[in-house]
């Protein structure tokens, strides 16, 4: 029974969206390895959903693939429109580890990557919004 799966906590790994560069509007997703081992077969599969003037929106899923991460490395994702962010962008994040396999939901509210919400992100020195 699925109940009876173990599913390993998921620490260390994040996803962002930065803006690429000051006072345009550019944005990527990326995801973070602060482990101090790499992490494989990676699976990152994204979509948006929500509801934009009064009308239900939802964007393709899109999915990416890397073989390997690198331990405290990082890789791009995709590019993220801004007209994105009124609805929720959600990124399912699956690897291997030590024979495990792992799992991890992540998801940007409406309206959360926003200016007050930035902050600096390591490894690449620009602004975005983190989830851990």
């Amino acid at each position: 029974m699925i109940k009876d799966i173990v599913f390993p906590e998921v620490v260390d790994i994040a996803i962002t969206i930065v803006r690429e560069f000051d006072g345009l509007d550019e944005y990527n997703a990326y995801i973070f390895n602060f482990k101090d081992e790499a992490i494989s077969n990676v699976l990152i599969t994204s979509t948006g959903y929500g509801v934009i003037n009064d009308e239900k929106k939802k964007t393709s899923t899109l999915r990416h693939y890397f073989e390997e991460i690198q331990a405290l490395d990082y890789k791009l994702i995709e590019p993220v429109s801004k007209e994105v962010f009124g609805i929720s962008n959600e990124y399912w994040v699956s690897f291997t580890m030590d024979g495990k396999m792992y799992d991890k939901q992540y998801v940007f509210l409406p309206e959360s990557i926003v200016d007050s919400n930035f902050q600096m992100i390591p490894f690449i020195d620009k602004k975005g919004v983190i989830i851990k």
